[in-house]
């Protein structure tokens, strides 16, 4: 099978948002799938924005800003515009993001990226600026649902860090009553996921006994480590790791699965 179309007539769950869906949905169907748009997760302005707005009027008092997410660099970027700050202003201030998404996510905001983590984790960024942060001041604009484990770790290393809630995650957004009914009969190929929010939204949605249903007939695919281990602490499989939370990782991930896998059936015949 060419890999072009690797994907040929395989239905393909999306479950990002929808206006972060339009690039992977076109990779996809570009590869012959038939894309399914179940949106488990959804994003919005934090109601309360105080603490955020008082971090971003005393920018210039931050030795680093670190970016753990697209949705991160956005949402505090537009929040800095409604203020009337330019978001690349910089002063003395650095910029760090967790990969080459979110990066790319705050250049096109306007930030000057200074140190992009390795690795798709946030650890994996504390680890690497570890020896240059204590004592320093760190701002860390997240989501009213983000994990301990990153701020825990920079004030382990001697950071002073500042978190802020610069966008909230919310629930499911809505969802086409026909791909509901084919979620619940199992009658998908591939769901994909790009966070554990996705992944605890689904098992919201549809109940455990559906998405168990699911984790024994469709492929699971998981954007980068953390989101394979929610998958894992659901006890779900996880058949597909996308290396990076992008559309042409994850993209890639899943036709290279059913490549792989048309080839191996290939060579038994």
């Amino acid at each position: 099978m060419s890999t072009a179309r690797a994907l040929e007539g395989k239905r393909v769950v999306v479950t990002r948002a929808v206006e972060q869906s339009r690039d992977l949905i076109g990779r996809l169907e570009n590869m012959g799938a038939i894309v399914l748009l179940f949106p488990a997760v959804s994003f919005s302005e934090p109601t309360d924005t105080t603490e955020l707005d008082r971090a971003i009027r005393s920018l210039g008092k931050f030795d680093w800003i670190l970016f753990t997410s697209a949705n991160a660099t956005r949402f505090f970027a537009g929040r800095c515009r409604k203020l009337g700050v330019d978001p690349g202003r910089r002063g003395n201030c650095l910029f760090a993001a967790v990969g080459p998404a979110t990066a790319s996510a705050a250049v096109a905001e306007g930030f000057s990226v200074d140190h992009v983590a390795q690795e798709f984790l946030g650890t994996e960024l504390a680890r690497e600026l570890s020896m240059s942060i204590a004592g320093k001041k760190i701002l860390l604009p997240r989501s009213d649902r983000a994990r301990p484990d990153l701020p825990n770790m920079l004030r382990a290393a001697g950071a002073e860090v500042t978190e802020v809630v610069a966008y909230h995650t919310g629930g499911a957004g809505a969802i086409d009553p026909g791909v509901m009914r084919v979620m619940r009969e199992a009658q998908v190929d591939v769901i994909s996921f790009f966070s554990p929010s996705s992944v605890e939204n689904m098992r919201a949605e549809l109940g455990e006994e559906v998405v168990s249903r699911l984790g024994k007939k469709a492929a699971l695919a998981a954007a980068g480590p953390v989101t394979s281990a929610a998958l894992r602490d659901a006890g779900l499989p996880v058949d597909i790791v996308a290396p990076l939370a992008t559309a042409e990782s994850m993209a890639d991930a899943i036709a290279g699965y059913f490549s792989s896998s048309a080839d191996s059936k290939a060579r038994a015949v």
